[in-house]
């Protein structure tokens, strides 16, 4: 497989069951991946962005890095939290050095991707959260190619 894999629809009732699914994740992740996470205001982006630092063995709070843009927490690999809400477009993350090559040694979650679209490397896990308020969220997974595809796997 070169290209796109056909997305998962999965089903979170509660933010626990979020933050679950992002444990499975940052367990399966390695160096290089990148998790790309859309959705409105309230969706759960930065529950699953928890999830996945815990996975990853991050031992302390996360939160979004709304208004510092990207953070930095070790684990067994390095996480690097992104955040493109306060972001213009694609420009600003490469101006300000948001993508770059130090983020190969470690697992990028980027909050807003949508916002980052063409800045962000080709092969990636995208993930689009639906909901707000108490109700259950939606989550639809892609791979765009065959590492993330195996990650992929880990929520399958």
């Amino acid at each position: 497989m070169t290209g796109a894999q056909l997305p998962i629809r999965l089903l979170a009732p509660d933010p626990a069951a979020t933050r679950a699914l992002g444990e499975r994740l940052g367990k399966a992740a390695v160096a290089g991946d990148v998790i790309a996470l859309s959705g409105p205001l309230g969706a759960g982006k930065t529950e699953l962005a928890r999830g996945i630092a815990r996975g990853l063995g991050v031992v302390g709070p996360v939160s979004s890095p709304t208004f510092i843009l990207v953070a930095e927490h070790e684990g067994r690999v390095p996480l690097f939290h992104l955040d493109g809400y306060r972001l213009a477009g694609p420009e600003d993350a490469l101006g300000a050095g948001l993508l770059d090559e130090r983020r190969a040694a470690g697992v990028t979650v980027v909050e807003w991707a949508e916002r980052l679209s063409a800045a962000l490397p080709v092969g990636r896990l995208e993930i689009r959260l639906d909901g707000s308020g108490d109700d259950p969220r939606t989550l639809v997974c892609r791979a765009t190619d065959v590492r993330h595809a195996l990650l992929l796997e880990a929520l399958a």
